[in-house]
Formats: structure tokens, sequence, C-alpha cells
């Protein structure tokens, strides 16, 4: 339980004080902006090309791949229907479905997985799957939506987004050099390493210096519904389909708890790094990545408690 509380807690003092820093103004009303940029485009990029690349496919490839793939997907898609029956915007109603299903594996799942379990690679099928599945096409179809509100994008514009985004691209190189086991020079992973470093930190101040002069969540009666249905979609039923379906191939003990539980943490503060760089639903992201950091708390408990 202490790796849960520990990995809550490293977050919230970093969301503190970036809070502490957009409240004394010192990096100017841009701030939020160019620290999202920042991570888009320099550290994410180099974070996912470490991880991809770097990653054990061995311990990746395993039914927790399945259950992670399965469940992500499925909890992104059940928002979807919501966003079009309230008529939400396209952008707002992508980033609600990342919202739903994609969560907080690195800066708070490696934590938890290391002192809950004693082993960080659980949470590896997770950020595989987020990395090179979710994140690519997520901030695709972000950025197609953004384009088309500054004017109707071609067809050969459309199609080649995702050769335009920096994150597809690492992923890509990442995962080219990972199947073909390409040793990369250490003169060339030192400084991707360093700037992948930056990646989490500035997500994090970004969100906490947004904090500063915002309303509490769910005052916006607009989205106060969407809030809802995304936070119980990634809080209650994507830990429960995650549940289900390990139960169904045959997880139990440990192996099940772990794919619950990381079912279980909340949405990933990249989701609202993504929504600034693509202004697209910029404070309902906040919000969801607020709210449901707050209420996945207990249900992380709750899942050690009863499968444990």
């Amino acid at each position: 339980m202490s790796g849960v509380v520990e990995g809550f807690l490293v977050i919230a003092c970093v969301v503190v004080v970036g809070y502490a820093v957009g409240r004394a103004g010192v990096l100017g009303s841009s701030a939020t902006e160019v620290l999202s940029r920042t991570a888009f485009f320099v550290a994410s990029p180099a974070l996912l090309f470490t991880t991809v690349a770097q990653a054990d496919v061995s311990a990746v490839l395993s039914s927790a791949l399945i259950v992670t793939a399965v469940t992500s997907s499925l909890a992104c898609a059940l928002y979807v229907p919501f966003g079009w029956l309230r008529r939400r915007p396209v952008g707002e109603t992508t980033v609600g479905a990342m919202a739903s299903g994609y969560v907080n594996a690195g800066n708070l799942g490696l934590p938890v997985a290391a002192y809950v379990f004693g082993d960080a690679t659980v949470v590896a099928p997770v950020l595989l799957f987020q990395l090179a599945v979710l994140t690519p096409v997520f901030t695709t179809v972000l950025d197609v939506v953004s384009v088309r509100e500054g004017g109707r994008p071609s067809w050969a514009r459309t199609l080649t987004a995702p050769l335009r985004n920096p994150l597809a691209i690492a992923t890509g190189l990442g995962l080219l050099v990972t199947a073909f086991e390409v040793t990369v020079p250490e003169l060339i992973m030192a400084p991707v390493g360093l700037l992948a470093d930056l990646a989490v930190p500035a997500m994090l101040l970004a969100f906490g210096i947004s904090l500063h002069g915002s309303t509490m969540p769910g005052r916006d009666p607009e989205s106060r519904g969407s809030l809802v249905v995304a936070v119980v979609l990634k809080n209650v039923i994507h830990p429960l389909l995650a549940l289900g379906l390990g139960s169904l191939l045959g997880l139990s003990g440990t192996a099940l708890l772990a794919v619950v539980v990381c079912a279980a943490l909340p949405a990933a503060q990249n989701v609202f790094g993504y929504a600034v760089r693509f202004g697209q639903g910029v404070t309902f992201a906040r919000d969801a990545v607020l709210v449901s950091t707050v209420t996945s708390l207990p249900v992380i408990f709750a899942a050690v408690a009863l499968i444990a």
C-alpha cells in the first residue's frame, strides 16, 4: 500500500510546484503552452524512442498485453458514442476517449508496480501499447481535427498526418531498433535519454501551472456529464473490464492483480499535454486528469485488498 501512496505523493509534489510557479508568474503567461509543446516536440519523442527501443519483447508479449490492448481500446471506444450523442466537438470527444482508457503508467504506474509487486516490469505491456499504439493514433486524430478547424485539409495531408507526428515517428524508429536488434551508440542514447527525462516533469509542471486561476472541476454544465462519464469509464469500467478479461484468460493472484491495478490507474498527464498542444478540450482534459487521479486511489486500494 505504501507504494501506491508514495506514487501519488510524488505526482502531487511536482504539480504543487507547478501551481506555485503559476501563481508567482515567474515563467510568464505562456508557460503552460511552452512546457506542453516542449514535452510534445522534444521530450516525449525522446521518451517514446528510448522506451520502445529498449523494451524486452519477451516480457511484453504476454497475456497482460492482450488484457491491456483490449480493455484500454474498449474503454476509449465506449466514450465515443456518448460524445456523439451529446454533440460535443470532435476534438473534445477525442480527448474524452483518451482520458477514459489512457492510464498514467509512467510516473505513477512505475512506482506503484515497484512497491506493490516488487517488479516495475509489470507495467511494460501498458507502456508499450500506449506509446506504440494509442499515442500515435490519438495525436494523429487531434492533429487532423485541429487542421480541419483552420480549413479543410487535403486528403494527402490527412493520410500523411502520422508521418508528421513526432510521437509516431519516434515510436516507429524505436520499433525498428527493437525488431532488428540494432545497438544504438551510447553517444546517441545518452543525450536522447537526458531529453526523455524532461517529459514527465514538464507535463506535470504544465498541469500544475494550469490549475492556478482555474475553476473547480465540473463547474461547466456542458462538460459536467462528459467528465463524469470519462472518470467512471477510467476508474470503474476499465478495471472491471481488466478483471473480467484477465480471469477469462486464466490469470490469477499477482498476475490478475497487476492488470487490474494498471487499468485502475488514473488518466495520464499526457492527455492534458496533448490537449494543450492541439488546443482541443484543454479544460476538460485537466479536470479529467485531476478527478480521476483523486478517485483512483480508493479503487487501487480496493483491488489490492480483494485480489491479493
